[in-house]
């Protein structure tokens, strides 16, 4: 016991040369002072006196217990258990009727829905699409979209107005071509007419009819087209 006691004194000594705040300092040398008034013989148990933290104790993980324990004067907390929130997916009605115009500079689609906050619109255009989503318009979500339009747009300056009883959705044309549609339809060529099917007394005018289709823009094709066969059909009568 004397060499344990002996030991201490050294150890407590060395803490004490090495300690700065004063209440430690006041702490290790009361323990030195009831150290050295101890008979070296004498076993009994050396009373500590409290330590007054400014800190708190440091907490270790017993990832084997579920429980809060003290082990050694340090607490020890339960594995923690990470919660999963899941939020369900948000059921959409989809919006078929709506009404569309243009000019120049864009086409604006109109579609008739009260109630929708312009903070509560989910939207995204690229250059040949856009799709739009209302969400908790009186406690229902809609959507709305156009996979494929006619004609290219510019989605940085697309936007999306609301009013009291509709929505305006202003698509920027990224050409100022006319739309046929405001969906992208395949447009098909017209056939070729076959000039020399048959002997026409007409045949002067037939020539004009061929130089004006060979030469002209797909429009001009279209229609040259049309006027042979609607000719050619009426002789057939």
């Amino acid at each position: 016991m004397a060499d344990e006691v002996a030991l201490d004194l050294v150890e407590l000594r060395r803490l004490k040369s090495i300690a700065t705040r004063p209440h430690i300092i006041n702490f290790i040398s009361s323990a030195i002072r009831t150290l050295e008034k101890m008979p070296q013989g004498d076993a009994t148990a050396v009373p500590t006196p409290a330590l007054l933290h400014d800190k708190p104790v440091p907490f270790n993980w017993d990832q084997d217990n579920d429980n809060v324990k003290l082990s050694q004067g340090a607490a020890t907390l339960p594995t923690p258990i990470l919660a999963t929130i899941c939020t369900p997916a948000r059921h959409y009605e989809m919006l078929g009727s709506f009404g569309w115009e243009q000019n120049n500079i864009d086409v604006k689609v109109y579609m008739y829905l009260k109630g929708v906050d312009q903070e509560k619109i989910e939207t995204g255009f690229t250059p040949s699409s856009f799709f739009i989503k209302f969400h908790d318009v009186e406690g229902m979500n809609y959507k709305f979209a156009i996979p494929a339009l006619h004609k290219e747009i510019v989605p940085a300056n697309c936007r999306v107005i609301t009013r009291p009883e509709k929505v305006v959705i202003s698509l920027v044309k990224a050409s100022r071509d006319y739309w046929l549609d405001l969906k992208f339809k395949e447009e098909r060529p017209m056939p070729m007419p076959n000039w020399d099917e048959e002997p026409d007394p007409l045949a002067g005018v037939m020539g004009i009819m061929k130089n004006m289709y060979e030469e002209g823009d797909p429009e001009m094709k279209r229609t040259v087209a049309k006027a042979w066969t609607e000719a050619k059909f009426g002789r057939n009568r």
